[in-house]
């Protein structure tokens, strides 16, 4: 799935770069001014171009592109279909055009230190800011946050698109894609409930597990598999009523009494200070795992090895 996406990326970029080499600006930029002109006469004017010039770039584009932009409408020129496609993307690409000298500038005069991270969207977000502690007091620093799935953020690791993957598990090998697993640190799994379950659960946990009702992370997360395991060697059938990828979500429905529910132990604070739960009992041996996922053996980024270094 990973390869088959960094292909699907790669073949459209250079679909995209091929488009581009057959585009010539200077034309886009003419027919753009006869289109809001809506004639050629008055476009030549404006540019201070004779008609025939300005009339021969606009047949160059459409030459390149294949399709015709523009069609006589009385004393003017209308836009085809065609031509609203591409009136459309010239908006674009011109007001990217004016908008490049502030960028620039802004970026010469504030230095930056620019560190892209995908965030796998099975993890709990409190331990993604853990792990981000290190770096987050750079000076200067940008930020660039991206959640999605795991298959999809190695694809867009693999096209250099993220400087670095942060993950409850490792890469998987793939011969055609060089990825590199760091290990960040585990937390261990701890079961809570809100007060009002809590006052049944305690009496008789963990085995008040099979009579409860229990929320769970799904089996999108890799930490599912290993609380599965837990309670099938305490021969607890448990009486699930909810099932959430986003542990954020889980912790509030479980905070609001839908269920007991586990989470990490380094989100303890978190869960104490911002829900009415209490720590029913551990989930005896089982882990969450951490991971930052690259695409170089040695680490160049400075920031990727900061973090490196403080997990150590």
């Amino acid at each position: 799935m990973i390869q088959n996406k960094v292909g699907i990326h790669l073949n459209t970029f250079l679909k995209n770069l091929n488009m581009s080499k057959h585009v010539n600006y200077k034309h886009l930029d003419y027919f753009w001014v006869v289109a809001k002109e809506g004639g050629i006469s008055r476009a030549a004017d404006k540019l201070d171009m004779a008609v025939q010039t300005v009339s021969a770039q606009v047949r160059e584009l459409e030459r390149s592109l294949g399709y015709v932009l523009l069609k006589p409408a009385g004393r003017g020129l209308v836009l085809t279909d065609a031509g609203i496609a591409a009136m459309h993307q010239a908006d674009q690409i011109f007001l990217l055009g004016e908008n490049l000298p502030g960028i620039v500038r802004d970026a010469a005069s504030t230095p930056t230190v620019r560190l892209s991270v995908g965030i796998s969207d099975g993890l709990p977000k409190v331990i993604v800011h853990k792990l981000l502690q290190p770096v987050i007091a750079e000076p200067h620093l940008r930020l660039l946050c991206h959640e999605d799935e795991f298959d999809d953020l190695l694809g867009d690791l693999a096209l250099h698109r993220l400087d670095l993957v942060l993950a409850d598990r490792p890469a998987p090998p793939n011969p055609n894609i060089k990825l590199y697993t760091h290990a960040l640190g585990s937390s261990p799994l701890v079961w809570y409930a809100s007060v009002d379950l809590y006052k049944t659960a305690r009496k008789d946990f963990p085995e008040c597990l099979s009579e409860v009702p229990v929320l769970l992370p799904t089996d999108h997360t890799a930490v599912r598999t290993r609380i599965d395991h837990w309670l099938q060697q305490r021969g607890i059938r448990p009486r699930v009523v909810g099932e959430f990828e986003d542990s954020a979500l889980l912790g509030t429905f479980g905070a609001s009494g839908m269920g007991v529910f586990p989470a990490v132990e380094w989100a303890d604070d978190d869960l104490l200070a911002h829900h009415k739960v209490k720590k029913l009992g551990p989930c005896d041996g089982v882990h969450e795992n951490f991971y930052a996922i690259g695409t170089e053996k040695k680490v160049q980024h400075p920031l990727v090895q900061r973090l490196l270094s403080a997990a150590r």
